[in-house]
């Protein structure tokens, strides 16, 4: 694996992870409340880090390793379009109840078995604050687009070893 793609891969993992760490502080510590459409970036966030960190594991192999790059590439784009939602759409709602985000959190249940991680107590317009004053759903889209750009980077620049070519030329028999 390139140092390139290694250190792609690992930037994306911490850096999901860490916007993951900067929602539970700001919604446990400062009384954030986040909405479904928070809660699904969430898990997007966690889905990038997994395939960012898969893909270090599979160092040795370039094409699974291109391929979790790949798909973690994928899920930063699909957080690059939850957040926009989130921003243009959803908060302009006085519900975030019964949308595809709502949806796909109560098919998967993880605001039962990780209550403090997923689960959604505020309205899409209730939770759309402003953090420094940009709304933080717009946040969320810029580190989305990082993620995404990284981990294409990240699939790009893992390509398999090129056999190297003898210094001494052939001597015919």
């Amino acid at each position: 694996m390139s140092d390139r793609s290694r250190s792609l891969l690992l930037g994306c993992a911490v850096f999901a992870l860490a916007a993951v760490g900067v929602a539970l502080v700001l919604q446990h510590a400062f009384d954030m409340r986040p909405c479904a459409w928070c809660v699904f970036q969430r898990l997007l966030y966690l889905l990038v880090a997994a395939f960012a960190l898969a893909g270090l594991a599979f160092g040795g192999r370039a094409g699974v390793r291109r391929s979790f790059a790949a798909l973690a590439a994928l899920a930063a784009a699909a957080g690059v379009w939850a957040a926009l939602h989130q921003q243009l759409v959803a908060a302009q709602t006085q519900s975030c109840a019964f949308t595809f985000a709502d949806r796909v959190l109560m098919q998967l249940r993880l605001d039962e078995t990780l209550p403090w991680l997923f689960f959604a107590d505020a309205s899409c317009s209730e939770a759309n604050v402003p953090l420094l004053g940009v709304p933080f759903a717009l946040w969320s889209v810029a580190a989305f687009v990082l993620l995404a750009a990284g981990a294409s980077f990240a699939a790009l620049s893992s390509k398999a070893p090129r056999a190297r070519r003898s210094p001494l030329p052939e001597v015919p028999s």
